[in-house]
Order: structure tokens, then sequence, then C-alpha cells
């Protein structure tokens, strides 16, 4: 799920999700930051299109666990990492309106009109305090961008931002407002994000890390097809306390943490994998906040419409039928004409709501 940011020629949507990815000596865009957005946006394209297989399918479920483990995350620490020059400047402030405000309050209008006439829902409210489906990404993006220059303030961020994870964990009482309880869980992945730098990602690229990766991966994969059946998936959504997930509220604290170590692991083994030279989808990184938020609509509409309904999705050639249907359209969201057509309301400008700044004096 990735936002846009500055309007410089043909950055892209890179705001909201992080600022424009450029490479150290600042010549252009880094291709490793772009290559990992637009894998990530298909196996988030492709987790949306899993979750209704996973009752029937074991395997689907286990697959949609190590992906919801760790697709979210890393969209998140990539997000925290290119806005660790946020701050409360009015350049900044105006692409914060632009590349997540506007974007969000058109998409959440616009989700809640499809839904109200695919759903046959008429009566549906149109509330931009309680995102639906995808936008609540952008809601804790503006938020965790305004609170930025806190957590480069603080001296231990990253464990003080598992802490306010925990305690929400805890917390049934915490409103809908916002996706608070996303918003607050999802934090330390943004913070971690914060820390980062050029050399804490090219670890990840070693050989020895690459190889370390494939083994780990596989232990994942296997660890969720035993656990599919035995444990729910929503402790990986951060939606809901423990309490509201039937737990005890200890189990929310141990969760969270153990979790959010596990989602690192994933993490660190999905990037080692990225390229890090130019690919042949290398210039879809710079779409993903197109594909993520246009995707949904086909993903709800399948719901709606009773697609799912048929019995030869869930059969295993129809599995695989829809994983690459969901990472074809996906892709095909994330191109250039897409953006160049739909730029008017993902990245407006917007030059006529802004006051002009005045001229800096030699």
């Amino acid at each position: 799920m990735l936002p846009p940011t500055a309007r410089a020629p043909d950055r892209g949507p890179a705001a909201t999700e992080a600022e424009a990815p450029t490479t150290a000596a600042g010549g252009g865009r880094d291709a490793f930051f772009d290559n990992a957005k637009y894998l990530a946006i298909v196996l988030v394209a492709m987790g949306h299109s899993w979750e209704p297989l996973t009752g029937q399918s074991r395997a689907a479920g286990a697959l949609y666990m190590t992906v919801y483990a760790f697709h979210m995350p890393a969209f998140i620490i990539i997000s925290g990492y290119f806005s660790r020059s946020s701050d409360l400047r009015p350049d900044r402030l105006r692409r914060l309106i632009t590349g997540v405000v506007v974007p969000y309050v058109v998409f959440e209008t616009a989700y809640t009109l499809f839904a109200r006439r695919a759903a046959h829902d008429p009566g549906m409210p149109i509330s931009l305090l309680d995102p639906w489906y995808l936008t609540w990404f952008l809601a804790a993006l503006f938020v965790w961008r305004l609170t930025t220059p806190l957590w480069r303030t603080v001296r231990w961020p990253v464990p003080l931002a598992l802490a306010v994870a925990v305690l929400a964990s805890v917390s049934p009482e915490i409103g809908d407002d916002l996706d608070m309880q996303r918003l607050l869980q999802f934090l330390p992945f943004f913070v971690l994000g914060l820390q980062l730098r050029p050399e804490h990602f090219a670890l990840l690229r070693r050989r020895a890390v690459r190889i370390a990766a494939a083994p780990v991966f596989g232990c994942a994969v296997a660890l969720a097809y035993w656990a599919a059946p035995r444990m729910t998936s929503a402790w990986f959504y951060h939606r809901e306390s423990a309490q509201e997930l039937g737990a005890p509220w200890w189990a929310g604290a141990a969760m969270t943490l153990a979790v959010f170590g596990c989602s690192l692991v994933l993490v660190g083994c999905f990037l080692a994998w990225v390229p890090a030279r130019r690919t042949c989808f290398t210039v879809l990184g710079a779409g993903t906040l197109y594909g993520y938020l246009l995707h949904g609509f086909l993903t709800k509409g399948a719901r709606f419409w009773g697609w799912y309904d048929h019995p030869w999705p869930h059969s295993p050639l129809g599995e695989i039928t829809v994983s690459l249907t969901a990472a074809a359209v996906v892709t095909a969201l994330c191109a250039p004409p897409v953006r160049r057509v739909l730029r008017c309301v993902v990245e407006p400008r917007m030059t006529w709501a802004f006051r002009k700044e005045p001229a800096v004096r030699r």
C-alpha cells in the first residue's frame, strides 16, 4: 500500500508510502526500492485474492498467513525509511496534503459509493473518521508522518513504539476512529524504518543472507501450514485487541512482540531476494499507490458479485488462476498510462490551494 510525495519529473506516487526513492548520490530513483514496492504490491493483491479461499484450502490459508506476516510491515518500514526528513515545513505539509490526505478523501468516498451500489447497501455512510478497507493505510501514514519529529527526538524510539503497540493490543476500549488499533499496532514498523540507513539494506543483500533466506521462508510456510487450522490470521491484521479476538489480555502483549519479531525476519528474507538492479518491472514501482488503491474495487467486487461462490475458484487450478489474475491486474494498474490518467486525483498538484512562498533573498 504505497503513497506519493514530492512532485518532481516522473517521481511517481512514492509520497504516501515514502519519499521518492533515490540513490545515495541523489541521481534518480533507487531501483531496489522500486522493485521492492512492486513485488510487495503484487503480494498484497494476491493475498486479498486468497482470503475467500482460506476456508476450504489449507495451502491457501498457509500462504495467506505467511504473506500477511510481512507484506504490510515491509511497506511500512520502507515508508518510515523515506519519511526520515519529514517535518512541519510548509512544502512538506503541502506534499502530505496532496499525497496522502486528498487520495484518502477521494478513495474513502469512492469505496463507500461503490459498496453502496455493489453490495446493495444504500444506507452505508461516508465517514472520513472510519476508514473502509484499504484506505486505513493513508490515514495511518498521515498520523505517522505528523509524529515523525517526535520519534526523531526521543532516545529509544523503537522500544517506545513497541510499548505503545502492546498497550493498544490490550485496550479494547480504543475506538474505530482512523482505525486506531492498526495505526498504533503497526507503528513500530514505521518507527523502525525511521532509524534505518542505506547500509542496513546493503547487509540484507549479501550473498550469505540471500542463501539463508530460502530455508527460513520455507520453514515459515511449513509453520503456517501447521498453524492455519489452529490459529486465526487476525493477529497479523493488527486490527483488534486481544480481548476482541477472544484471548486473555496478556496474549495481546505476547503476540504483539512475537509477531513483530516474526515479521521482521520475513521482511528481511523478502528484501534479501529483491533485485537491486533495474528490471522489466522497476518502472512499476513508481505506481504502487495506484495499484494499491484501485485493485480493491475488483477484490471487493468479486466478493459482492459472488465470483467465489462457484466451486471452480476453490480447485487447485482455480486457485492458481485467481493468483495470477490478481498479479496481472495490479501490475496493469501500476502502469504509467494509468498514472497519467488518474494523477489528478491520486497525485494532484493543487497549486491553487496553497499560498506562494515568498522569494528567498540572497
